[in-house]
């Protein structure tokens, strides 16, 4: 069974066998379960990644289906992490799907953030983006971040030892400032690109191939098609990213 459904990975000389079996083993968290966590945690669940951890506090709404691939209406009213554990276990049976409702905060992030070898960045707002980030540098996980806007996003990975996010913008907003991505209006389509490269991007890193986005800034530009690189260079003033503990 496992064999005819991950044949094509199975065909693939950088992951074969072995690296199948790094994906099962692999646990990956993904903070939002939004417009980018939804391509990024369907595309997770069907490469066979063992266990998916999903951080949100939020309830699906019927504004959330023009983007938010992982919801259907039935799942409207109810608990995003309820809904997506349900729906992502309906795609594939073999996987564990962890929820945390209560989102991230000061109080958890380190708790549940030791517990995955790679987290996602997904959410929405530049106060939880900041306190992902700087917990990965200390825990010594690779941070696979992603932003959408109207028919724009980007997407990067931030590594242990630099460059972070506070390399890019060193100060911290707090909570409830900064802009309000809900105010904006975004092409459906938009996260779907971004998640789908943050998902290659989890899966690159769990199998150990390939050359991650880590130092890089990649452009996304769908209404021209355009995609631009903008290199990150690492801040020496920068502390969080030099700063890793044991978990």
């Amino acid at each position: 069974m496992e064999e005819t459904r991950y044949k094509r990975h199975l065909m693939l000389p950088d992951i074969g066998p072995e690296g199948q079996e790094r994906l099962r083993a692999g646990r990956v968290l993904v903070a939002g379960a939004g417009g980018l966590g939804s391509p990024v945690c369907m595309y997770l669940a069907a490469a066979g990644v063992g266990t998916i951890g999903i951080a949100d506090f939020d309830k699906a709404d019927i504004s959330n289906l023009q983007r938010q691939i992982l919801y259907r209406e039935k799942d409207v009213g109810k608990m995003k992490v309820e809904a997506a554990k349900r729906n992502l276990e309906k795609m594939n049976g073999e996987i564990c799907v962890r929820t945390f409702g209560e989102g991230l905060n000061q109080e958890n992030i380190r708790r549940i953030v030791s517990g995955f070898d790679v987290v996602v960045d997904a959410t929405d707002n530049f106060y939880t983006r900041y306190l992902i980030s700087d917990t990965c540098m200390e825990l010594g996980k690779p941070d696979v971040y992603g932003a959408i806007c109207e028919f724009e996003g980007q997407v990067t990975v931030f590594m242990p030892g630099g460059p972070c996010l506070r390399c890019l913008s060193p100060e911290t907003p707090g909570p409830g400032e900064g802009p309000n991505f809900g105010s904006f209006g975004v092409l459906g389509a938009v996260p779907g690109i971004i998640g789908s490269i943050q998902a290659a991007e989890a899966l690159k890193l769990l199998l150990g191939i390939g050359e991650t986005l880590a130092g890089r800034m990649l452009f996304v530009d769908a209404k021209a098609m355009r995609m631009e690189e903008m290199e990150i260079q690492p801040n020496p003033r920068c502390g969080w990213c030099k700063r890793t503990v044991m978990a």
